[in-house]
């Protein structure tokens, strides 16, 4: 809504503006899903995240795979086992399950947590990137969140390519 409300307000401050100066007003459009999908920097901090990530996700599959074993045998054998042995293997089996979900929880949190770090630095650069551009080319106004844009206003590719330059 408060986007929406930005949008209005920017129509709005873009119609006085043409039409009390009579100056050509010039705009652009960052499509902000593309930087984040195509960029080499969000590429790259993929790749790291992945990396960072890959001993805890391997984890997560032995334990998984743990669990199964141990359901699929207690399954196996409940009639043949004693009442105490079944009822033991059974707690342990929970207490397994419980710590598995603990795990799941956990790598979840630390993974979105790093995720929106990466992003928020990407964003962060992409903005810098974005600026120059506005500057260089004497832009009025560039907008990263539209209803409509018309193509001939969309720089996400000069973004995209100053991103993957290192700029």
């Amino acid at each position: 809504m408060k986007n929406f409300i930005l949008s209005i307000v920017a129509v709005a401050l873009i119609s006085l503006s043409q039409a009390s100066a009579g100056a050509e007003l010039k705009i652009g459009f960052v499509d902000q899903e593309r930087i984040t999908r195509e960029s080499a920097p969000a590429d790259r901090a993929s790749k790291q995240l992945e990396k960072e990530f890959a001993p805890r996700a391997q984890e997560m599959q032995r334990r998984e795979a743990q669990i199964k074993t141990m359901q699929g045998q207690l399954e196996k054998d409940a009639l043949t086992m004693s009442e105490s042995d079944r009822r033991a293997k059974e707690q342990e089996l929970g207490r397994l399950t419980l710590d598995f979900q603990r795990m799941q929880r956990e790598y979840r949190e630390d993974l979105n947590l790093r995720r929106n770090q990466e992003l928020g630095a990407l964003f962060e650069r992409a903005n810098r990137v974005i600026k120059q551009i506005a500057e260089a080319e004497k832009y009025d106004v560039i907008l990263q969140e539209a209803v409509y844009r018309n193509p001939r206003i969309d720089i996400t590719d000069r973004v995209l390519k100053a991103l993957s330059d290192g700029k």
